[in-house]
């Protein structure tokens, strides 16, 4: 991995890093925002301390464990990636609640154009505040966006230590399997 000084990553703050979508995909995961790290590469999930791409292994999603580099080959598996907020920073705490719920409105018109099976959210405190939802639970939300179901996954940041690998695979198998029933 290539590695990056303070102001290279600092360069990188508000940079806007491409979704990976297309239409009718199983499975759209929605992350917070681009951290630093991922702005400055243009992979999502790119930080090393971020369990999202061997989760997405664990789990079952992928047959293999993906690099951040490797995101395109998501949409093989009918996987994509896109983000609450669209602008990077390096903390989520950065960004107001007019950007989350800014996102969120966003968030549900890309939604309604690509037409996903499921919305995944990866962060349940980011979803509570992008759809004004105080009482969401890591899980299947009643909500859907068109035809889209949602489901709030945890957020695999390596800040979210109460969460482990393990039982972070357990819940993003748990949407895989309801992915391959509908």
């Amino acid at each position: 991995m290539t590695r990056f000084t303070p102001a290279e990553l600092e360069a990188a703050r508000d940079r806007l890093v491409p979704d990976v979508v297309a239409d009718g995909l199983r499975v759209l995961f929605c992350g917070i925002n681009p951290g630093l790290m991922t702005a400055a590469t243009g992979h999502h999930f790119a930080r090393p301390g971020n369990r999202f791409w061997p989760v997405l292994h664990l789990s079952g999603f992928t047959p293999r464990l993906l690099k951040p580099s490797e995101q395109g080959e998501l949409l093989s598996y009918g996987l994509g990636i896109t983000n609450v907020v669209a602008r990077a920073s390096a903390r989520a705490d950065e960004l107001s609640a007019e950007e989350y719920r800014e996102g969120g409105r966003l968030l549900s018109r890309k939604v309604e154009r690509l037409r996903p099976r499921w919305l995944a959210v990866v962060g349940v405190t980011a979803y509570r505040v992008a759809f004004d939802d105080r009482r969401a639970q890591v899980g299947p939300q009643e909500r859907t966006i068109g035809d889209t179901r949602v489901w709030v996954l945890p957020n695999p940041s390596g800040l979210n230590a109460h969460w482990t690998a393990a039982t972070m695979a357990e819940e993003f198998g748990r949407l895989r399997a309801a992915a391959a029933q509908t």
